[in-house]
């Protein structure tokens, strides 16, 4: 095996663990953004970046399998292919730096967009906590003012219901006392001073004095 062989191994050996870090280090971030925001959509992105790698190794070992064929020629090839073999092996570790820098990028663009989803989500979780709070102010609001409301026909009820009862009451004894002097109605003057004598009630007034006067002392 030859230095220039053993050289493009050990670049092409670094570039991997390189990008195996880089994938490990997304996947983690991926996966602690989604834990610490409850109830964000677990989306498993790990498949598709591994099929992404997989696809960037696939070109770096075709790269490679190529570059070892023509380092391993260079002992028996002049100096202007010599060259050009050197030239074919610096354009494999350009491409293998470019692969690793894409695949940072594709990291950090996923990790962003993982935590602008989570941004997104903790925002929505703060504005429907808001509309919940909301709903019950103004549901306890109206139950209070249904409550105020239901307080205020119950005090006007009990008023009409007092209202009514003293009516009733009223209206019972004028008819009690209109009974009491239909006893007294049909006597004369004389008749009704020889009641008020037998109760030693004063005999003095009209006809309609005495009735009440014997009315009033009947209620005693």
């Amino acid at each position: 095996m030859t230095d220039t062989t053993r050289q493009y191994r050990a670049a092409a050996g670094r570039a991997r663990n390189a990008a195996e870090k880089t994938a490990d280090f997304w996947t983690q971030g991926a996966r602690t953004v989604t834990d610490l925001v409850p109830g964000l959509p677990r989306v498993d992105l790990v498949p598709a970046v591994e099929r992404y790698f997989e696809l960037v190794q696939r070109i770096v070992d075709i790269n490679r399998h190529l570059a070892v064929r023509c380092a391993e020629a260079v002992g028996t090839l002049s100096g202007v292919v010599r060259e050009k073999a050197e030239s074919a092996e610096n354009l494999v570790r350009e491409k293998a730096d470019a692969a690793g820098n894409a695949v940072r990028e594709q990291a950090e663009k996923a990790e962003q967009a993982a935590l602008e989803q989570a941004d997104k989500a903790e925002r929505a979780a703060k504005e429907l906590a808001r509309q919940v709070r909301q709903a019950e102010r103004e549901q306890a609001e109206k139950a209070e003012q249904v409550a105020h409301g239901q307080a205020e026909k119950a005090g006007q009820a009990e008023k009409e219901l007092a209202r009514q009862a003293r009516q009733a009451e009223r209206e019972q004894a004028r008819r009690a006392h209109k009974r009491a002097r239909e006893r007294y109605e049909g006597l004369t003057k004389a008749e009704l001073s020889d009641q008020l004598a037998k109760r030693d009630l004063p005999k003095t007034g009209n006809v309609d004095e005495l009735i009440e006067r014997l009315v009033e002392a009947d209620s005693r």
